[in-house]
């Protein structure tokens, strides 16, 4: 259970590494490409806080994903000049790829197939009897 004030620091982090993020992806040249943070978990102690980053088009997400773990100390370094007056200590950061769009995506899929396994009892796998 967070704490009240897990969900304020997440909050504060979370929009602005959007930003930081984004302005870093403007200046870099890459276009085209959409990079959201779609949740940050904030510990108990401060200490550490978990980013995850949903990226579109996922075709480049991993490699996006490892530079932007090699950056993470430029990363830091900008977020704690930005919360200067909101935090005395930026937490270590820590990043991942948000894949639940991915998992939706998928189950949307097998659900629209036209093979029903329920009309076409085929289909599925016959149980073996003991």
């Amino acid at each position: 259970m967070e704490t009240q004030r897990q969900k304020k620091i997440s909050g504060v982090i979370q929009k602005d590494i959007v930003d930081i993020l984004q302005r870093a992806a403007i200046d870099g040249g890459l276009t085209g490409i959409l990079i959201s943070v779609s949740k940050v978990n904030v510990t108990s102690d401060l200490s550490i806080a978990k980013v995850y980053l949903s990226i579109f088009p996922n075709k480049d997400a991993k490699e996006l994903i490892k530079g932007i773990q090699s950056n993470q100390p430029l990363i830091k370094h900008e977020l704690a000049q930005r919360t200067k007056h909101q935090l005395r200590r930026v937490p270590q950061l820590l990043f991942y790829l948000d894949d639940s769009l991915d998992y939706i995506e998928n189950i949307e899929k097998s659900l629209k197939r036209e093979e029903n396994p329920i009309e076409n009892r085929e289909l599925l796998e016959k149980r073996k009897k003991k």
